[in-house]
């Protein structure tokens, strides 16, 4: 027994090192209290911030106790060692402190972000695509100071370093143009926004068309409707032209119907009741464009013309709308005792010289 005792007299660090590990746990434990109940409380808020403050530092500050308790231990175990490992103690733990300010502040923005996006997800006038991209640029700005913080603890200069950013910006562009394309590529596509997450988008130039999944920093995603998934790098946009139908107010209707020349008389009559099927008609939009018009003497039929806007943008609404309007006009045109035209030709042979013409 009198051993052990000159051996911890002599070796006392243990005991410290021993005492320190405890109060760290026991630290540990206080906090991760303090912090359950303190997100008992914040949910009883209307407010999210709080929720996602007490979230998004819980891990971090769990890990800051053992660090803090760790580096502390350490200290003691070095004592006057001249290891060169104990030297950077004071070094490592400034990089724990700002690793862990970095992660709760990435894990902040994101906790924050996806419920304002989640919370607004069926409001037509929150830009989700603009929401996100300010997220990205957050996290971006957090981790670049934070490697800045982290060279500083280590006695690299931080102005030298951004000195020779400068300088070697120029070689990365010349070796980096085309991702630097597509940054800006991007960057033009949450300035400008000529489409947004979940908008179908199709281009006359290219054979692009499809549902937007997502947009990175240097691709954007589409699924088209087939299911394939479709890559496209965003600098492409720069110089495509895209068609974005979501955004539409109004779907076309256009149609041209031909009734045979023996239905000529019938032609205002079925055109005047099909102008007033349209105008009484609750799909179609009566703000805009109505015409119903004989618009042409065709080979073989008569022609008249629809020309209307539908209340709907919904694709497979408004084919159902446009077939109901097809159905009514097709019975209009039976119920005046005509019939839809279809391509016929009549053949006139003139008889042969010095033949019986009777």
């Amino acid at each position: 027994m009198q051993t052990i005792m000159d051996y911890f007299t002599t070796h006392g660090w243990i005991v410290e090192v021993f005492l320190l590990i405890l109060l760290t746990a026991g630290l540990r434990l206080v906090l991760k209290v303090s912090l359950d109940r303190l997100a008992r409380q914040a949910q009883k808020s209307n407010n999210y911030w709080d929720d996602a403050l007490v979230e998004a530092g819980r891990r971090p500050a769990g890990i800051a106790v053992w660090a803090l308790g760790i580096s502390l231990a350490a200290e003691v175990v070095g004592g006057d060692a001249q290891a060169e490992i104990f030297q950077y103690i004071d070094s490592l733990r400034d990089v724990a402190v700002v690793w862990l300010l970095v992660w709760f502040a990435l894990r902040f923005i994101r906790m924050i972000e996806e419920h304002y996006i989640a919370g607004h997800s069926e409001d037509k006038s929150l830009d989700q695509t603009t929401a996100s991209a300010v997220g990205k640029l957050l996290r971006a700005t957090v981790a670049i100071t934070g490697t800045l913080l982290v060279l500083q603890a280590f006695g690299v200069s931080v102005s030298g370093v951004l000195a020779f950013g400068g300088i070697g910006g120029i070689a990365i562009g010349f070796a980096a143009r085309d991702l630097l394309a597509n940054f800006f590529g991007a960057l033009m596509i949450f300035l400008d926004r000529p489409f947004s997450v979940g908008d179908w988008v199709r281009s006359p130039d290219r054979d692009i068309e499809g549902t937007v999944e997502d947009i990175g920093w240097r691709l954007t995603r589409i699924r088209t409707f087939d299911k394939r998934p479709l890559y496209l790098p965003n600098s492409i946009f720069s110089s495509l032209a895209v068609e974005n139908p979501s955004r539409m107010y109004n779907r076309r209707i256009y149609e041209t119907i031909g009734l045979r020349y023996d239905d000529m008389g019938a032609m205002g009559a079925i055109v005047a009741a099909v102008r007033e099927m349209m105008e009484q008609s609750d799909d179609i939009d009566q703000q805009q464009i109505l015409m119903v018009n004989f618009v042409t003497f065709g080979p073989s039929s008569v022609d008249f013309f629809v020309y209307a806007f539908t209340k709907t943008v919904d694709w497979q609404t408004y084919h159902e709308v446009k077939q109901r309007i097809l159905l009514h006009i097709a019975q209009i045109i039976e119920q005046h005792g005509a019939e839809i035209a279809f391509p016929t030709q009549t053949l006139h042979v003139l008889p042969e010289p010095g033949s019986d013409a009777r």
